[in-house]
């Protein structure tokens, strides 16, 4: 059977829940507020190219408020050694109730948006940006926080059938949970040692891995149909290249980035 080749465009929907662990509100919510603007500007502008793409959200970007957050708790919370990566662990306990705590955590409207539009996928990334290689959780865990990432979108009328690992922490022992769950593929990881799953990373592999988006370090990034890997009932789609904002001003790092792009999508649409 042939195929023509697809350009994948795969969103991690997040808001502060993706990065609360590292950044403050201070700091980096004026991009987290941000996103209440790009996301309208995406979605006209794939409308007007008719491209479609799928929005891998955090459950809890369904709910609107802390009174629903907390009346829409797992039945368990991961027990991660390390307590600054849980929201449970008393980050919840101290978000205040405002309009603009809320912007920051929660996007209903946006959701909304993405769902009308007709042409776009609203998949998973956890519940509760969950970590699925860190030690102290464990697949329990997974399960309840998957069970809710359900309950919330139903509410929606939204049935997930994608998931993204948080951090890209894939772990195929949990493959069998997430097929219980409805998601019939996921994002995995390059097969390279630069994008292997981590619980952790170290600031030279992640400068090594930004290397790549500009020379071609791992080879090109593009998958055969045939070569997909099929675990448990569950495609893997190996993620291939970050979606990164525009330069402001193109410069030449701007442009061997965009020559990687181009040779990449000129192999997939040629093979």
């Amino acid at each position: 059977m042939s195929h023509t080749g697809k350009f994948v465009i795969s969103l991690d929907f997040e808001l502060m829940w993706g990065v609360r662990d590292c950044k403050t509100i201070e700091s980096y919510g004026p991009n987290i507020l941000g996103v209440h603007k790009v996301i309208p500007r995406l979605l006209s502008l794939f409308q007007q190219y008719q491209i479609a793409a799928t929005f891998s959200t955090v459950g809890f970007l369904f709910l609107k408020n802390m009174d629903e957050l907390l009346a829409n708790l797992p039945a368990s919370f991961p027990g991660y050694q390390n307590k600054n990566l849980s929201p449970f662990n008393g980050y919840i306990d101290n978000l205040g109730e405002d309009e603009l705590t809320n912007n920051y955590h929660f996007a209903p409207d946006l959701i909304q948006q993405i769902k009308e539009s007709g042409l776009h996928e609203i998949g998973s990334h956890t519940y509760s940006h969950y970590y699925c290689l860190e030690p102290g959780q464990n697949i329990a865990n997974f399960k309840d926080d998957l069970r809710m990432a359900k309950t919330v979108a139903a509410e929606h009328k939204i049935t997930l059938q994608s998931l993204v690992f948080p951090r890209n922490q894939y772990n195929h022992e949990y493959l069998a949970a997430c097929k219980e769950a409805g998601i019939i593929c996921i994002r995995g990881n390059k097969e390279s040692w630069l994008y292997n799953a981590r619980s952790n990373e170290s600031l030279l592999l992640r400068a090594v891995r930004l290397a790549d988006s500009y020379i071609p370090l791992a080879g090109l990034n593009t998958f055969a149909f045939d070569e997909l890997e099929i675990t448990e009932g569950v495609i893997n789609i190996p993620a291939s290249r970050f979606l990164r904002p525009a330069a402001a001003k193109p410069g030449l790092v701007h442009q061997l980035h965009l020559n990687r792009i181009m040779a990449e999508m000129t192999y997939a649409a040629k093979h």
